[in-house]
Order: C-alpha cells, then sequence, then structure tokens
C-alpha cells in the first residue's frame, strides 16, 4: 500500500540547515509535498533539481518570499494556499533566520519602524501564520520554530522594544538574542490561539557551516565548544517535525526541544511564559499591515 504523501510548508530552505533538512526528507520513502519559500526561485530550484531526487514520490513548489518584505509573505501565503487546494498541512517550519546589527539608522527596511532582524527573524513569519491561520486550523498543523540558545541572553524584557527598533544601533548578538526571544513569545502565543495544533520551539545546536552570520565580520568555526557540522543541525531540527506527540510533555508550557533531544525544563526560558508579553508582541493582520505600510 502506498503511503500518503504529508505536506510541509518551509521558509529558510535555501541553503545551510533548511536545506540540508529538505534534503534528507528527499531521501525517504515517505512522500512530502514541500511548499518553499525563497528569494532566488530559479536557483534553488536548480539546486534541490541537482540533487536527483525522486520526483515520483515527492513534488516540490519554490514560491518568491523576500522576508524583509511583508507583501511578499501576503503573496506567498496567497499562492501556498491556491496549490493545497483543499488539502491540508502537515507542518509548517519556520526556519529562516539571520545575525545582523542595526547600523543606527531609521527607518528600517521598506519604511518599517523595526530592524530587518526583527522582520526576518519574528514579525514575517508571525503575520505568515495569521495569513495560514483558517488553513492550519483545519488541518490541525504542527508549527515548528527553529529557535537558539540564545534566548537565554535575554535577562530584561523591557528592552526589547527599544532593541528592535530601527536606528536603536543594536549590536548584531544583542540583537539575535532579542529576536529569537520574541521568537519563542510568538511560539507560545501560537500555542495558547491554536489548541488543533500542535507548537513547538527546537534548537538546532551550534552550526558553523551556516549563512547565519553572513551579514557581521564575527565567524563561528568548528573548533568552538559544541559546534556541529550543518546535516547534524538538521536533523536535530527534524527530530522536532517528526517526534511524534505522544512524545510530548505533559505540561503544554514546556515546548523547547533541545538540540540534544531532550525538552528544556521552564524554567531555562521563564520570561517568555508571561502571557501578558506573549500577547504584546503579538500584533494582529491588520496591526501588521497598517504599520508596514500595506
Amino acid at each position: 500500500m502506498s503511503k500518503i504523501a504529508k505536506t510541509l510548508v518551509a521558509t529558510g530552505c535555501s541553503s545551510g540547515l533548511g536545506f540540508e533538512l529538505i534534503k534528507q526528507l528527499l531521501a525517504q520513502s515517505q512522500p512530502y509535498k514541500f511548499i518553499l519559500g525563497a528569494r532566488d526561485t530559479k536557483g534553488v530550484s536548480a539546486s534541490f533539481s541537482a540533487l536527483n531526487y525522486d520526483s515520483k514520490t515527492h513534488d516540490l513548489s519554490i514560491f518568491p518570499l523576500e522576508l524583509s518584505d511583508m507583501k511578499t509573505v501576503k503573496t506567498f501565503a496567497a499562492q501556498t494556499l491556491e496549490k493545497l487546494g483543499k488539502g491540508k498541512v502537515d507542518c509548517l517550519l519556520l526556519n529562516a533566520g539571520m545575525v545582523k546589527g542595526d547600523d543606527g539608522t531609521s527607518p528600517g527596511p521598506h519604511g518599517s519602524k523595526w530592524t530587518e532582524q526583527y522582520i526576518v527573524n519574528c514579525l514575517s513569519q508571525h503575520y505568515l501564520i495569521h495569513l495560514l491561520k483558517e488553513k492550519l486550523i483545519e488541518s490541525k498543523s504542527r508549527i515548528v520554530f527553529v529557535s537558539s540558545g540564545a534566548i537565554r541572553q535575554v535577562k530584561d524584557t523591557s528592552t526589547l522594544r527599544h532593541d528592535v527598533l530601527a536606528g536603536s544601533g543594536t549590536s548584531p548578538f544583542d540583537l539575535y538574542g532579542s529576536t529569537k526571544f520574541i521568537q519563542l513569545l510568538n511560539a507560545h502565543y501560537w500555542r495558547r490561539h491554536l489548541p488543533s495544533s500542535t507548537v513547538l520551539a527546537v534548537s538546532p545546536g551550534l552550526i558553523p557551516g551556516t549563512g547565519l552570520g553572513r551579514h557581521i565580520e564575527f565567524k563561528l568555526t568548528m573548533d568552538m565548544p559544541d559546534a556541529k557540522p550543518v546535516a547534524e543541525g538538521a536533523r536535530n531540527i527534524l527530530r522536532g517535525v517528526e517526534i511524534e506527540t505522544s512524545a510530548f510533555p505533559e505540561d503544554p508550557e514546556q515546548i523547547f526541544l533541545t538540540s540534544w533531544g531532550e525538552w528544556w525544563g521552564k524554567e531555562v526560558y521563564g520570561l517568555s511564559l508571561d502571557r501578558g508579553l506573549q500577547d504584546e508582541w503579538a500584533p494582529g493582520t491588520e496591526e501588521i499591515e497598517r504599520e508596514e505600510g500595506m
């Protein structure tokens, strides 16, 4: 009996961890329908075609997506829903991310009041969930946020708004920690507001061989403590995609899956459990579109 194809919608799969994760799934006998967003659709399509994957088993669609431009997020969501038709989304993978400091100038991309790193790492992907919300509810989808141990850098949440405003001059790694913390707030928010879905955050670990730090001079290297190759980091994310729901902790707030396959205790990310803070950093569709000039 042939297996039923699973559908995965994903951001951040043009290179690095995301590309490797899709590569690993393409090697499986389990059929997948992939809907991916990418800046360079032709280039990414060529890269996947070069893998010579079994196109009779897997279906791969790549639509334009530039996460620093909210208009392309809206277009990507519309194309995704059209492609899906009456089909469901088994998993939404939010993998895209960047490390880039604020240069002290304002406004941000496309006139935004926010830094590019906040828009890419948080706001655009939060907006995408809004746009796909009804389909995610209908599908009882799994939503996987690719997170980071950098969330532990945030000790004072009162500085978050200043940190992610365009013109703040926030350094690359401080800004990265703040945006990944806000992303975790978003994960908790959607866990509460999409009760039919399974929501988790997962860390790939320290993976130097990606393009995450291409905008900064400091380079991550494989001789750093706990550094892991890209293939292993992708497998750590894949664990979040494939882990059985029955393996989740009983406590619904315990949603962070570590790179070594254990669920972090809530004391590690206790600041992110503040529901008022989660709501504060979860703007609605109309607010996002108004503020981003749409």
